[in-house]
């Protein structure tokens, strides 16, 4: 994930910006007016198709009483997601030059997800890899062509991180052809093959690192944020159609609804109160908040699965008991906030009363799920009252900021102005 003595690629004006193939060169650190492109955006999207895919069929299996292996899967699936899309990110953020070869490869991304979107259903109902496991062999052989790309186009370190990414995603891509093995073996081929392709960039950037940039990666990663608790609403906001078309239960589903609609809104707002980009100073702090949000994306994905859990069990389609369907929201809720506030606001809080709101909120949260009926309403109404808590504690430490003096500057000799 490197200095800003990188040139930056030829701007859209100069003579070869409109070049159909452009020299693959690394992008400043401190470039100017750095922002996503169209392109990261239908990226993301296409993204999202494959996170609700495994959601409605995490709905299913938590719904059916089979939580345990419907999280498996689930976790296994969105690594396969999130880690594609996560390492495209950090490569774009330094190597974008949207030239006409590095959009086809991207698309070729894009297009593995959509395959690998199209096996979920048969990995989780029948335990049939074999379309997920393409999908996600498309996107990365891809992302080695581009690796392989910049490798061609530098010279010295930045040449031998590009080859090291390069073959180490190749070679991680073996490793999966465990999942054909035995069913039985499958979690532990991936307890195993995670944690290598997490060692890659480790691995790959030793002695140097790419020209990511910090603003960009704090947008992408906010941007992506933004499209998974969209996506949360739409599938609660179907699930809560569905209940009232099919089973005239507004009464049961109100409360459900209002409070679901709370704590999306708190999400968003306990993550962008504080500005990200500034904690990314170091490849250090880079790769922890990159890694983490494995934890913030899923969780904010698995808050929608739980929310169309919680309807199908007010509408009597699922036999679970109340516990469990809370359960869903809450737990998925509750990791949100900790992991949100252990990535980066808590760097930005200042007192004890401040770093405590988050973590509290958790707490209350997963209290919240033994109020049966009421559990998801009160869940809700602790996000925002959390919100609004931490919106006080902040206004109150700013005016005690503003009205305290400044100490007198000190002089030359080091004595103090009269």
């Amino acid at each position: 994930m490197t200095s800003g003595s990188s040139p930056s690629p030829a701007a859209p004006g100069a003579p070869d910006g409109h070049r159909p193939l452009r020299r693959l060169a690394a992008r400043g650190r401190h470039e100017a007016h750095r922002v996503s492109s169209p392109l990261e955006l239908l990226f993301d999207l296409c993204f999202v198709v494959a996170i609700s895919q495994a959601g409605t069929q995490l709905v299913h299996f938590v719904a059916e009483g089979h939580a345990g292996e419907g999280i498996l899967n689930y976790a296994m699936i969105f690594f396969a997601i999130w880690w594609a899309w996560m390492n495209f990110t950090w490569f774009a953020s330094a190597y974008d030059n949207d030239d006409v070869l590095y959009r086809v490869v991207t698309l070729a991304q894009i297009a593995g997800v959509l395959v690998l979107a199209a096996g979920v259903s048969r990995a989780f109902q029948d335990h049939d890899f074999v379309a997920v496991w393409l999908g996600y062999v498309i996107m990365r052989v891809a992302m080695s062509a581009q690796w392989l790309r910049a490798a061609r186009n530098s010279r010295g370190a930045e040449r031998t991180t590009a080859v090291r990414y390069a073959v180490g995603v190749l070679l991680c891509q073996v490793g999966w052809l465990g999942l054909f093995l035995p069913e039985g073996a499958r979690p532990w081929v991936f307890l195993v093959m995670a944690p290598l392709e997490m060692c890659v960039p480790l691995f790959a950037e030793h002695g140097h690192t790419t020209s990511w940039h910090p603003h960009h990666i704090a947008e992408r990663y906010g941007l992506f944020t933004i499209i998974v608790l969209g996506e949360t609403v739409a599938a609660a906001t179907v699930a809560v159609k569905s209940g009232i078309d099919e089973h005239d239960a507004l009464g049961e589903l109100l409360p459900i609804a209002v409070g679901g609609l709370l704590i999306v809104f708190a999400a968003w707002w306990v993550y962008f109160v504080v500005p990200a980009h500034d904690h990314l100073r170091s490849s250090r702090q880079a790769f922890v908040w990159g890694y983490g949000h494995y934890l913030i994306f899923a969780s904010a994905a698995a808050v929608g699965a739980g929310l169309e859990v919680a309807v199908e069990q007010a509408t009597g389609e699922s036999d679970l008991t109340v516990l469990a369907a809370s359960a869903a929201v809450t737990l998925p809720t509750a990791l949100f906030f900790l992991t949100v506030w252990a990535l980066h606001a808590r760097h930005f809080k200042a007192g004890i009363a401040q770093q405590l709101v988050l973590p509290s909120t958790a707490l209350l949260i997963i209290l919240c799920t033994f109020l049966d009926d009421w559990a998801v309403l009160a869940t809700g109404i602790v996000s925002a009252l959390s919100v609004a808590t931490g919106v006080i504690l902040t206004a109150r430490a700013n005016i005690r900021g503003s009205t305290t003096p400044a100490p007198a500057a000190a002089d030359s000799t080091g004595g103090r102005e009269s």
